[in-house]
């Protein structure tokens, strides 16, 4: 059984097909998978992962998302991530008044904060004690989510545009934190707009017009993405490979 079905999905933001953002887009995902989905800006990358995780306003007008089998679309968003499901997000929170440390060992007491923090890139010895507030910077505060989705050792860790902004994450930084992913027996959904992020993954499917246009091996898709990378604004049409 899979562990993500996404299965016809319609997302509007307007209603009666206005405004609308997917089209039918089904998407399949196995236990410990990384997966990459790859596409242009505003093909509806991030609207996918805000209907997975189940984030306010995001709600199909047609499809359904199931994990293992069991539908999830009724179900709000910390009810999933206690099935399994995280998200980093392309603009991390801040959290007033928390240290780093105590931060990454929320919902994990017995999590070693060094290893977490040695895998996204950031010195334990400078990090542990600093407050996640406004004194980090947008790549700080992005590597340290990562490391608090690292503690989780969920079932699916969806990483949306983790390479994105100013202080950026190597491919190595991000190599690091998916074996780790991979080692905990997380699936990954990595949403990017960079091919050669997407060749980290095991599968890869190219979104565009807001459905899947392209799907299976890495090299292939993104051969394909470079080629042809279809955007809804210049008019091209995509077909199925």
């Amino acid at each position: 059984m899979a562990l993500l079905s996404v299965n016809d999905l319609v997302f509007e933001t307007n209603g009666k097909g206005r405004g609308r953002i997917l089209d039918g887009l089904s998407l399949t995902m196995e236990h410990a998978e990384v997966h990459a989905l790859l596409g242009t800006n505003g093909t509806g990358k991030s609207t996918l992962a805000y209907l997975i995780m189940g984030c306010e306003g995001y709600r199909p007008a047609v499809g359904e998302i199931l994990l293992e089998g069991a539908s999830i679309g009724h179900l709000r968003i910390h009810e999933r991530a206690r099935l399994g499901i995280t998200m980093t997000w392309q603009e991390p929170v801040r959290f007033e008044g928390i240290s780093v440390a105590d931060y990454l060992s929320l919902r994990n007491p017995g999590v070693d904060i060094d290893a977490l923090l040695d895998l996204v890139g950031l010195n334990p010895a400078i990090y542990r004690s600093r407050m996640v507030d406004r004194s980090l910077s947008g790549g700080e505060r992005k590597r340290i989510e990562l490391a608090s989705i690292l503690s989780l050792h969920s079932k699916l860790a969806i990483l949306d545009e983790p390479d994105s902004g100013i202080d950026l994450l190597s491919t190595k930084d991000i190599v690091n934190v998916i074996e780790a992913c991979r080692k905990n027996g997380s699936a990954v959904l990595l949403i990017t707009h960079r091919e050669e992020i997407a060749l980290i993954a095991d599968r890869a499917s190219q979104l565009c017009n807001g459905r899947i246009v392209c799907s299976g091996n890495p090299i292939r898709v993104a051969e394909h993405y470079k080629s042809r990378h279809c955007m809804t604004c210049n008019g091209v049409e995509c077909h199925y490979v």
